[in-house]
């Protein structure tokens, strides 16, 4: 028996139809969207649903049945419009105007709990007019890599958007980059926000300045509502964005994360992490490592990733001109540099244990952290791990100490870098009074979980599903994620 012929199911009973949806993006009318339909699939099986969500959205998970997510998500039951969204894009440099939502549309929009609004997105849910002859779907191994992604970052305290479900959905497809044919799903992203910075580029293309005010109007009273009110509040609009892809950059690189292709239509007009594809954990810390096969110059290795980001900013610049001036553009880029290194700097010293040092001890340890890290090639998060699994208050013993039950370091004498950094940190545990150790303690074990989505781990998890249908080590990978462990 399928859902549909589910006795005594009703739509008006599902709790994700009954939900107030707003139609703040669809009341700026149809120059910024189309809209389409879901495609119908042959089968439906609920693979992921974020539990963790719901209680943001009012819903108690416990009253939120499997059955309710399928109709909703998987067969779109009682939802309209669908809306896929317009837009351009920056692709590795070259300018692309035949993009657009090709694989999915904005389900709704939603106020949670936190007073924020919400999108719920889909991708893999079938053709649109952008499309570009695809088949508009999702192969179920790029459903799980999102799932894992989404989750793994927002423990690591990456602003990121989550993902609601994941509903395998029983056709098969054929791709170049997987053994075909493979499986499909259809995947719900809730996020802040799916205008991109390609959103604006496209009006800009078309030469309709009306249309990008009043979209430009409609991000800052709904995203940056604290700025609605200032008589410069597009300068100060620019300035915040700026500031949060500055930070947004740096947690990518303290976590060790390459997203892999930050073309303009994957940036977030609200500064948030979205759209996970080819990317990858750094194994080491290589600032040439690149996740994507296809990215042949590095354009978006590692290294690069804050970079790109301004690069972008600077991009977005073009449509903002004839609301922003010059100089105030200028100006609100130029505080990049200096917004990333802060986090970075603040990011990595947590990382280390550290809540706050004096600026200079700060950059010397981190910059000594990041060298020892790059000159040894030992594994990047099992360092920070081991420092955490071993961390004594021994350590203010002597420098010979730090460390020394960890088989990942340096026998003495073998690292001038290392040493150097032991007796840094020997000297500031030193520096600090006795009851911040077991602060230290607790603060290394809140930012380095043992478990790592590094590739080995994901394949592995993948294996078990596309060899047995094994959905255990997945569901167990996403429990350590979220328990950090």
């Amino acid at each position: 028996m399928t859902l549909a012929e589910t006795p005594n199911y009703k739509n008006s009973s599902n709790p994700f139809l009954t939900l107030n949806y707003e139609s703040a993006l669809e009341s700026l009318g149809d120059d910024y969207y189309d809209e389409v339909a879901a495609a119908e699939f042959p089968q439906h099986i609920l693979r992921w649903r974020n539990d963790a969500l719901l209680p943001r959205l009012g819903l108690d998970p416990q009253a939120v049945t499997d059955e309710d997510f399928i109709i909703a998500f998987g067969k779109f039951q009682g939802r309209k419009p669908l809306l896929a969204l317009r837009y351009h894009g920056y692709q590795f440099g070259e300018y692309n105007r035949q993009l657009g939502d090709g694989r999915g549309f904005l389900y709704g929009q939603v106020r949670a709990s936190d007073g924020e609004l919400y999108d719920f997105g889909t991708k893999g849910s079938g053709r649109t007019p952008y499309s570009r002859g695809g088949d508009g779907m999702l192969t179920l191994k790029g459903g799980v890599r999102e799932v894992l992604a989404a989750e793994a970052l927002h423990y690591l305290g990456v602003r990121t958007s989550r993902c609601l479900t994941m509903i395998e959905t029983g056709l098969s497809l054929w791709r170049g980059d997987e053994p075909s044919p493979t499986r499909s799903s259809v995947m719900v992203r809730m996020s802040n926000s799916h205008i991109r910075f390609g959103t604006f580029e496209r009006l800009h293309y078309l030469q309709r300045p009306d249309l990008t005010k009043k979209l430009l109007d409609h991000v800052i009273e709904q995203y940056y509502s604290h700025l609605s009110a200032q008589q410069d509040k597009y300068v100060l609009f620019y300035a915040e964005l700026v500031e949060r892809f500055a930070k947004l950059a740096a947690q990518w690189m303290a976590a060790g994360f390459c997203h892999a292709v930050l073309n303009t239509d994957n940036m977030s007009i609200t500064g948030e992490s979205f759209d996970y594809g080819p990317y990858a954990f750094i194994p080491t810390y290589d600032p040439y490592f690149t996740a994507a096969y296809f990215d042949y110059y590095r354009r978006y290795c590692y290294s690069h990733q804050p970079s790109i980001c301004k690069l972008n900013l600077e991009m977005l610049q073009e449509p903002l001109k004839a609301f922003i001036d010059k100089g105030d553009l200028e100006a609100g880029l130029a505080s990049f540099d200096e917004h990333y290194y802060a986090e970075y700097s603040s990011l990595m010293l947590r990382k280390i244990g550290f809540e706050q040092l004096p600026h200079l001890e700060a950059n010397e340890l981190v910059n000594l952290t990041v060298e020892f890290l790059q000159d040894s090639q030992v594994g990047y998060h099992q360092f920070f791990y081991e420092m955490a699994r071993t961390f004594s208050s021994k350590w203010r013993d002597e420098p010979g100490f730090v460390l020394n039950n960890s088989d990942i370091v340096p026998v003495p004498g073998a690292s001038a870098i290392f040493d150097n950094w032991c007796i840094l940190y020997h000297k500031i545990l030193n520096g600090l009074d006795c009851d911040r150790i077991d602060v230290i303690a607790q603060t290394l074990a809140e930012q380095n979980p043992k478990t790592v989505l590094l590739r080995p781990v994901i394949e592995s998890t993948w294996e078990a599903i596309a060899q047995e249908d094994n959905w255990q080590p997945f569901y167990e990978l996403v429990k350590q994620i979220q328990s950090r462990h």
